[in-house]
């Protein structure tokens, strides 16, 4: 069903590529330590007791909500935890804590959702997000990780509103070795509209298209961003092939608001969640797929160039609860 980025390069897998390179998990883990203390730490009094009763089911519940799941998903987790404690006769504290990862990844497991960018020619990929969520940086990493699959890429600088976009966003295409089409102001859907032009003429198989951040209440702004869509299906009219949304995951439940606002303008088909490793919890993922499910294409665990990865549900819960 997916093409190829369905699986990740072995360099992800649990052997490092070189004697002191850490593999993606092991960046993942380290990424997500300040999740893991608080959340995994405080599980481990909770469960002590080896019973699920309502005391536990209450002290659970607000560690759960203080860990940016929100109200559905902690009412769904909890449900879940009571029902499998019930028919599996859960009686160890490791057994518990088994059961509510196994929740929470079924939980998120439909957010799992590769992106395939191999049907069409260029792919066009818009991408959105507010200002200083991680926009600029994601498409500089997002480059380099479609070139180290085998992907040429092209930037397009569409950010003409911010002041230093179009530089950090040629800086970017420098240390990648890619070609960023951008003008000095003017109208950001023409810059689009040229790149998708450049990119057909060159052969370029992914065009990653800047926008301008872009906060959900400024509504006469939110209709720019639509406006950039719109010129984009002139250029291409199956385009564009994927909308990612960048989330900063420090925001916490905000980020719930943001995927809505921007779907209804843009029509999000992906998400990017940014600063794991920050002061996140880690916990609107959860949110995320209870109340606005959105595939989670990649996710971000540091600065580095390389530290954008596809997500993996699996890979998140064990680093979340190790």
């Amino acid at each position: 069903m997916f093409g190829f980025l369905k699986k990740p390069p072995t360099e992800d897998d649990t052997v490092p590529t070189s004697g002191t390179a850490p593999s993606w998990r092991e960046r993942l883990k380290a990424g997500l330590s300040r999740t893991r203390a608080q959340f995994g730490g405080k599980l481990k009094s909770i469960f002590a007791r080896g019973k699920v009763d309502d005391e536990l089911l209450e002290e659970l519940e607000t560690l759960l909500l203080t860990s940016d799941i929100g109200i559905e998903a902690t009412e769904h987790l909890l449900r879940e935890l009571k029902n499998r404690a019930k028919k599996d006769k859960l009686d160890t504290p490791e057994a518990i804590q088994k059961a509510l990862a196994d929740a929470l990844h079924d939980l998120l497991l439909p957010l799992e959702k590769p992106l395939d960018v191999t049907a069409h020619r260029p792919f066009v990929i818009m991408i959105a997000g507010i200002n200083g969520a991680g926009k600029t940086t994601s498409i500089g990493k997002l480059a380099r990780y479609f070139q180290a699959h085998g992907k040429s890429v092209l930037l397009a600088a569409g950010d003409t509103f911010r002041a230093a976009a179009r530089e950090q966003l040629m800086t970017w295409g420098e240390r990648n070795n890619v070609t960023v089409i951008a003008q000095e102001g003017g109208d950001p859907a023409a810059v689009i509209f040229d790149a998708i032009g450049a990119a057909r003429a060159r052969g370029i198989d992914i065009v990653l298209a800047d926008t301008a951040g872009r906060l959900p209440t400024q509504l006469h702004l939110m209709e720019e961003i639509a406006k950039v869509r719109r010129v984009i299906q002139k250029a291409d009219p199956s385009g564009p092939h994927e909308t990612l949304l960048v989330l900063d995951a420090n925001i916490g439940q905000n980020a719930l608001m943001q995927v809505k606002a921007f779907d209804k303008a843009i029509h999000v088909t992906g998400l990017v969640v940014t600063k794991l490793d920050g002061t996140a919890k880690g916990g609107v993922l959860a949110a995320i797929a209870r109340q606005c499910p959105k595939p989670v294409r990649f996710i971000g665990v540091g600065e580095g160039i390389d530290d954008l990865r596809p997500f993996v549900a699996r890979d998140f819960v064990d680093a979340m609860f190790e």
